[in-house]
């Protein structure tokens, strides 16, 4: 009885109400939590969201369907659950961005960077036009050969034959092995 009084209460959003409820249901909400969630400070804060998603959704508790205690711990182990998928999605991404995450260039890296840039774009740029279309097609747009072949009019084995000397040529000119 005492509890239909506080949902009523909590409804009318008493902030009377609201401390009874804090009061009242904290120790069963930090009692759904504490298994699932062991870093104290990630309990704290996910009982703090239990507590508000309790008072945002208070409306839609419905006595008929079962007890306050029963509602209020379905939001409560919810919320832990989600919140320890949050807290293991968010580690595991941090670690496997600081795996893939190269370290910033220094000055003379990002220079040489930049000029090793201008040399590829030269090389690419004295293929004849037909050539450069080819090579960009298949490498910088992921095309197949038999795509490329088709929309050029070209045999596979022609484009094959033509992207291989492109490359052989690229090589020659960045002063690369001439080994396949």
């Amino acid at each position: 009885m005492r509890e239909n009084k506080l949902v009523e209460k909590l409804k009318t959003c008493d902030e009377n109400a609201a401390k009874d409820f804090l009061h009242e249901y904290t120790p069963l909400i930090r009692y759904v939590v504490s298994p699932i969630l062991e870093n104290e400070h990630d309990r704290e804060d996910c009982i703090s969201e239990v507590v508000l998603k309790a008072w945002k959704n208070i409306n839609s508790y419905d006595s008929v369907k079962g007890n306050f205690s029963g509602w209020l711990t379905a939001i409560a182990r919810n919320t832990a659950l989600n919140y320890a998928r949050k807290v293991v999605h968010t580690e595991n991404i941090d670690e496997f961005q600081n795996q893939l995450v190269a370290p910033e260039p220094t000055p003379e890296e990002a220079l040489l960077n930049k000029e090793e840039q201008k040399r590829i774009i030269q090389a690419i740029n004295s293929l004849s036009s037909k050539d450069r279309t080819l090579f960009y097609r298949k490498y910088y747009y992921m095309q197949s050969t038999a795509q490329i072949a088709r929309e050029t009019g070209l045999t596979e084995r022609a484009v094959e034959g033509r992207l291989h000397r492109a490359k052989k040529r690229l090589r020659k000119l960045l002063g690369g092995d001439d080994i396949e």
